[in-house]
């Protein structure tokens, strides 16, 4: 069953069109990736799809509920959540503090404790550095922070944009093992990422955009094995 469709999506910046008609959905339990080049459009489809841009055409379901007007702080209480590109953690905060910031919308302190045991089982560095300001982590720290944050207002659905980039080899690893393991607990992804080889390695299935358009689809693992996504995307 869909968890999210996106119908004929048009989105503007002024008079530049940046999402060109696109169709696509997202099933229970599915890890999707969006892959592309720069300027694809790939974080224009997140950003509208969690109601931070406002689309021109077009329409977004989320659970058979047409969510295509709703404010990106509502998404959250109906189960969207979204890390951003560039981790965009509260710097001048502690690491506790952004994750309860996380859970903004919901009012249960018993469950929100045992929400928060959850993150830290799940990203030990965190408890580690509860107390520790949130910009005086490491740049894989800071992603896993994201991560954590937008876990604790417990979704079923995740959008992340780019959790690989600036990331070295050992962080990169990590946070895909980590998306894995949410996946794995039972919550939806949807994933933009640069690292297509790394997307496509954990996805389900995908899709690649190229200039605000779709073209091309399917399965992630014959993506993989695509001459044109090989030659476009994986080259070394």
């Amino acid at each position: 069953m869909a968890i999210l469709e996106v119908k004929d999506l048009e989105v503007y910046y002024g008079v530049i069109q940046a999402i060109k008609g696109i169709s696509f959905e997202v099933n229970q339990g599915e890890i999707i990736a969006l892959i592309g080049a720069n300027g694809a459009g790939k974080t224009t489809t997140l950003q509208t799809v969690t109601g931070l841009i406002p689309s021109k055409a077009g329409k977004i379901f989320y659970e058979g509920r047409e969510i295509t007007r709703v404010p990106g702080h509502k998404l959250v209480s109906m189960g969207i959540a979204h890390v951003p590109e560039g981790r965009r953690v509260f710097a001048s905060l502690s690491v506790l503090q952004n994750l309860k910031l996380g859970a903004y919308t919901r009012s249960d302190k018993n469950e929100l404790e045992e929400t928060l045991k959850m993150v830290y089982s799940r990203f030990p560095r965190l408890e580690e550095r509860k107390n520790q300001m949130a910009g005086t982590l490491s740049g894989g720290e800071q992603q896993m922070l994201a991560m954590g944050r937008a876990l604790m207002s417990h979704p079923k659905l995740i959008v992340m944009d780019e959790p690989s980039m600036g990331l070295s080899p050992i962080y990169v690893n990590e946070i895909f093992d980590i998306i894995q393991q949410i996946n794995k607990d039972g919550v939806t992804v949807l994933l933009v990422e640069q690292n297509a080889k790394k997307a496509l390695s954990i996805a389900n299935r995908a899709y690649v955009l190229e200039t605000g358009r779709i073209v091309l689809s399917g399965e992630a693992h014959k993506l993989m094995n695509d001459d044109s996504v090989k030659k476009a995307y994986l080259s070394e």
